[in-house]
């Protein structure tokens, strides 16, 4: 049951953490979820915590990441997302890996894709989400009934 519990505050830290940096870019209330001593493994961001910071901080004002599936085992979290309005012909959807160290996020991983339209998935459904629309935007919120 530890275990368990361990799991879900991994998930809401690494949600939250996330909520924190990309979507209200507040930077000090992020250092307190980011270790000073954070291992960057993507190709795209300079190493550590001020490479991530400086990466988001370059960004578009309106970009957005949102939450999908998430994972965890162990000091493992696996959170499947999209950031949107970054930039780029096509928003991300990204599978991020983050391990956690003494509550902080402490090491990153992740595989990044774009998004595909309508027209370019072959299967029909959206990268990440429930829905399919002429670019593949779909809420991550489960429909309320």
């Amino acid at each position: 049951m530890i275990a368990d519990t361990t799991a879900q505050q991994n998930k809401a830290l690494v949600l939250k953490a996330f909520d924190t940096l990309f979507n209200k870019r507040d930077y000090a209330t992020a250092e307190t979820y980011w270790s000073p001593d954070y291992i960057q493994h993507s190709s795209h961001i300079e190493p550590g915590r001020k490479g991530l910071f400086d990466l988001v901080r370059a960004a578009p004002a309106n970009m957005k990441y949102e939450p999908g599936p998430i994972v965890a085992e162990g000091d493992l979290v696996i959170v499947h997302g999209r950031f949107s309005n970054i930039g780029q012909p096509a928003n991300w959807i990204a599978a991020d890996i983050v391990r956690i160290e003494n509550g902080l996020l402490a090491e990153h991983w992740d595989v990044i894709q774009d998004e595909a339209t309508r027209a370019e998935s072959h299967s029909g459904k959206p990268d990440v989400g429930r829905r399919v629309s002429g670019l593949i935007t779909p809420s991550f919120r489960r429909r309320r009934r």
